[in-house]
């Protein structure tokens, strides 16, 4: 199959927005977005049948979702659903970080070789964070530090070890916009060769659910 042929939808679950995107490698990319709330898991199918068409599920060549960090139980709901629809469709499905897709969902960060740190609130008093490099063609992300749980205090140490010119960026709230950034990823992984079996995506929760 030639690449401008190959479909992927993609899946952003980690906040009480739900966001999807779809398309085809060098086409135009679809977007949209949910404002569900606690109801994400219920109407996360439906919503999806609803968006695809005129594509159908054998139109597609790849899956990719949001493993987190972020909501539990959103995040959760989304891998588990991907994971259904890559085996039931048997197809690769790609596991992205929520701060990766982030950082790519803002093409006006991605300076070729510059570095992007991503800082999302987390619960007990830390915070996500990430470190990306990105590639010399401004168009993929190298994680430097992956995502961590951490204090406010270690991260401003981590941004101090950072170049002068570290671009830093809050996670949004709501996040379903960021289901571009988690498509454009895995469509470079796909161009690269990469064919993740379903069974490797897997959630990042990062902390504890209870406690």
């Amino acid at each position: 199959m030639r690449e401008a042929d190959a479909y992927g939808l993609a899946l952003q679950s980690a906040s009480p927005q739900l966001g999807a995107a779809v398309g085809a490698i060098g086409g135009e990319l679809r977007t949209q977005s949910w404002d569900l709330g606690w109801e994400l898991a219920t109407h996360l199918q439906l919503c999806l049948a609803q968006f695809l068409p005129p594509l159908a599920w054998r139109d597609l060549s790849w899956l990719a979702v949001a493993i987190g960090p972020g909501s539990f139980t959103g995040t959760r709901a989304g891998v588990a659903t991907a994971r259904v629809l890559a085996q039931q469709l048997a197809l690769p499905l790609f596991g992205i970080s929520t701060l990766a897709a982030v950082a790519r969902s803002q093409p006006a960060l991605l300076q070729p070789e510059g570095t992007i740190a991503v800082r999302m609130p987390a619960r007990r008093n830390q915070q996500f964070g990430a470190i990306y490099r990105v590639t010399p063609d401004g168009q993929g992300l190298l994680p430097a530090l992956a995502d961590t749980a951490m204090t406010a205090a270690d991260w401003q140490q981590t941004l101090a070890a950072q170049p002068a010119d570290c671009q830093v960026v809050e996670a949004p709230p709501q996040l379903g916009a960021t289901a571009s950034g988690v498509w454009h990823l895995a469509a470079r992984a796909w161009q690269q060769g990469e064919r993740p079996h379903w069974s490797q995506a897997a959630p990042f929760y990062g902390q504890h659910p209870v406690g």
